[in-house]
Parts: structure tokens; C-alpha cells; sequence
């Protein structure tokens, strides 16, 4: 089996550790994680299945998520400045230029291509400041889960 793609939108925050542990607490308490959805579907909407957290921490889930992980942002703990597992990093800049022609895409640019997944190992993730009005709008984090 390959890894399986995720992807989140949140409300742009300078402190990009606060805003990814922010974005884990919020899909925990929804449950959007494996093993209570094995296989969570993105894009998020207002439909998306929110069973809540059935277990008693992440750290709980993780475990019982055993090697296959989350499917989930839960699986990225940490904000990093290069790839590693279990780490979000910005994306690389001339991957970034190469796609969106911009060092600020907008969110339907990122949106219309996701192609910077191809970069991405299992287990890892990116993300990317989303840019309105030449401002600091949103976060995009995206990335493969390990199994």
C-alpha cells in the first residue's frame, strides 16, 4: 500500500507550530483520524465526518494507529526547517516558484495544483503561506501519511 495524500486550510498565523497544533487538537476532537476513519477524506467540508475523538490523547491515537499513522495531521508533531518524518516544512521555494510562478500563491492556485505532493515522502509534510491581497491569509499543510 502507498502513502495517502492530506491536506488542510487554516487562518494564516506567524507562529506556524501554534497554528499545526491548533490544526491537531481541532481533528482530534473531530475524530478525523485513523483508526476511528481508516481512511479520512480530503478536502475538508461542511459534510465531512466528525464522529469525535474516540481515544484518550493523541498520543493514544498514534499508538493505536500503530505503523500505518493517522492518515491525519495528527501524525506531524513538529514544524521543521527541512523534510523529516513526522515534521512539516515550508515548502521549497523554487518548487513553490516553478508551480505558482509567485513566492505568494493565492489558495485557489494551490487548490488548482497540487502537484508539490509529488515531492513529499511518506510520513512528511509542507506547508505553504497562502497569500490574499498581497497579504498573509492562510496556511496550507499538506502531506502523505506513512502506509
Amino acid at each position: 500500500m502507498g502513502g495517502h495524500p492530506w491536506w488542510y486550510f487554516v487562518p494564516y498565523d506567524p507562529d506556524v507550530d501554534r497554528a499545526l497544533q491548533a490544526l491537531r487538537a481541532q481533528e482530534f476532537a473531530a475524530g478525523r483520524y485513523n483508526p476511528v476513519i481508516p481512511y479520512p477524506s480530503f478536502p475538508l467540508g461542511p459534510a465531512t465526518l466528525s464522529p469525535g475523538a474516540q481515544h484518550k490523547s493523541i498520543a493514544t491515537a498514534l499508538k493505536a494507529a500503530d505503523a500505518d499513522g493517522t492518515r491525519s495531521i495528527l501524525d506531524m508533531e513538529r514544524v521543521g526547517n527541512s523534510p523529516g518524518y513526522g515534521a512539516v516544512c515550508p515548502l521549497d521555494p523554487a518548487i513553490q516558484r516553478s508551480l505558482y510562478g509567485t513566492d505568494r500563491p493565492s489558495r485557489a492556485q494551490v487548490e488548482d495544483n497540487m502537484d508539490f505532493l509529488e515531492e513529499v515522502e511518506r510520513g512528511q509534510g509542507v506547508y505553504i503561506i497562502l497569500y490574499a491581497n498581497d497579504q498573509a491569509h492562510e496556511l496550507c499543510f499538506a502531506g502523505y501519511s506513512y502506509d
